[in-house]
């Protein structure tokens, strides 16, 4: 499968903490999208229609969702999209909206999204709800999540693997170098890319679930809920979005905070490599966390933290641990995914800890139960879409590797940036799924042209494991935007309980009141 590590987002981290703890709206405003006099006149049913609100339990997709959604407070709808922006009379498609209504003076929506790619924007909604329940944000805006296509409660959905599936996928190493082990490895990657085009819908749905065409769904949705300018919040790949629409309707933005981000002009093997290099920086924070506590799995001694990591985790290739009481067992990509899935927050630390100390006693609850997080797995053994997501946006939204060298190479780099994560048995340079899609890729990286967009806010945080702190940098002057800057060691911040940045955010996204150039906010 995929070598890249996806950006997550801080409501992934926070279900896991959790876990561990063992009507109608107003008729079109706004700027329509581009496009010839033919496709605007299509493409106008779309932004007419009508939102009709109910009950959000039937957008649940989730154990978690199921819970969470079943409160009054929250409604749902679908918002209905053209499949195909270049056919908008062909196939359509419907994108799942949660609302929270404001509770004052209201200015307008508030649009979230939270990430991945292939996380969903409606269980973030919901989520996010609690800790702005005393924010005047919650008084001034309609809280509204969307799971973008393809995602969670949204139709068609994409669909790779069934559950069985999963947990075969996760247990299988890949770790084979030899010629014969890459042709079994492509093998199965061009076979998850067949399944992927066959379970969700064909090629066509594949083609169109980048974020090319997801900001025109925003766009529809910003003017189905009624809001003449749009008002957008986006954590780590939701910065993606955020100013692949600022490129596309700058004229139709109110306000943009984007936390955690991805630089558009970067490629897709340099950001694979700095984000490896991320997740060791944190790694190695959190091994000098580690050694100060007493019986840290690790040692004493931070400088051997890694080797002291690959002792204990690649034992697992040749033979699994036990978890959850002898029912299943850790493998080890799962000992290496559910470490990486505690690094995107420091609150998740102890946490790690014990796991680590667990998994040398030949006990992998703990890290089998991060990587479960991280792979969208509930505890009853169904899985989201969330990876199946991931993996397909990333497809037709990142530059495409066909060459086994060029993956060789890019694997190196990956090893040499974060040695905490090598297996230790060879490059295998397999290509991945997206070598075999049945569609190219439909955006590439380039400097954003966003003449006419209002200031932005930027936020990047200095030890961002998933979204280094200079892409938001980059992000920031690539937009004309301002940049926010936070000392610590987590992914994203935003609303997060930090005063500093959730003051910011508030007076930006009511007030259009930006913070002084190079602010730095601190924890505490």
């Amino acid at each position: 499968m995929s070598d890249r590590i996806r950006s997550t987002t801080f409501v992934a981290a926070l279900c896991c903490a959790a876990l561990l703890l063992v009507a109608c709206t107003q008729s079109t405003t706004g700027t329509a999208g581009p496009g010839g006099p033919d496709q605007q006149a299509q493409l106008a049913r779309f932004y007419e229609q009508q939102l009709s609100w109910g009950p959000c339990a039937d957008f649940a997709v989730s154990a978690s969702d199921r819970e969470a959604f079943a409160d009054p407070k929250f409604e749902c709808a679908r918002l209905e999209v053209p499949l195909d922006y270049a056919d908008p009379g062909g196939r359509t498609g419907q994108i799942a909206v949660l609302r929270q209504r404001a509770t004052g003076e209201r200015i307008g929506s508030l649009v979230i999204n939270p990430g991945g790619p292939g996380a969903s924007g409606t269980s973030a909604a919901a989520s996010l709800s609690s800790r702005v329940a005393q924010s005047p944000l919650n008084q001034r805006f309609d809280l509204v999540g969307f799971d973008p296509r393809g995602v969670g409660a949204s139709r068609p959905a994409l669909d790779c693997l069934n559950d069985a599936e999963w947990e075969a996928e996760r247990a299988d190493l890949d770790v084979d170098p030899s010629p014969a082990g890459v042709d079994q490895t492509e093998a199965e990657n061009r076979q998850y890319a067949q399944r992927c085009s066959e379970r969700s819908g064909g090629p066509e749905v594949l083609s169109n679930v980048g974020t090319r065409d997801v900001v025109k769904d925003l766009d529809i949705l910003r003017a189905a809920l009624g809001d003449e300018k749009l008002t957008y919040l986006g954590f780590s790949y939701g910065t993606r979005i955020g100013s692949a629409y600022a490129e596309a309707f700058p004229q139709n933005v109110r306000a943009l905070v984007l936390d955690g981000a991805l630089d558009p002009t970067e490629t897709t093997v340099d950001r694979t490599v700095k984000q490896n290099a991320g997740f060791q920086q944190a790694f190695d924070a959190f091994a000098a966390d580690c050694a100060r506590q007493p019986n840290c799995p690790l040692g004493t001694d931070p400088a051997q933290a890694t080797t002291a990591f690959q002792a204990l985790t690649r034992p697992l290739i040749d033979k699994p641990v036990g978890a959850e009481n002898g029912s299943r067992t850790l493998s080890y990509p799962d000992a290496v995914t559910g470490t990486i899935q505690a690094l995107y927050l420091s609150q998740l630390w102890p946490a790690l800890s014990r796991g680590l100390s667990m998994l040398a006693s030949g006990d992998g609850t703990i890290l089998l139960r991060l990587a479960d997080i991280y792979n969208g797995r509930d505890p009853d053994g169904r899985y989201a879409n969330d990876i199946e997501a991931f993996i397909s946006i990333s497809c037709v939204d990142e530059e495409r590797i066909t060459d086994r060298d060029q993956q060789a190479e890019l694997i190196r780099r990956a090893n040499e940036a974060a040695p905490f994560r090598n297996d230790g048995r060879g490059i295998v340079p397999a290509l991945d799924p997206c070598a075999f899609w049945p569609s190219p890729p439909t955006s590439q990286p380039h400097v954003p042209q966003v003449q006419g967009l209002p200031a932005t806010l930027v936020i990047s945080t200095t030890g961002d494991p998933a979204t280094p702190y200079q892409a938001g940098v980059d992000l920031a002057k690539a937009l004309h935007g301002n940049l926010l800057t936070y000392e610590g060691t987590q992914h994203t911040v935003a609303l997060q309980g930090v005063p500093c940045v959730d003051d910011a955010v508030s007076k930006y996204l009511i007030d259009g009141a930006l913070p002084p150039v190079d602010t730095v906010c601190r924890a505490g």
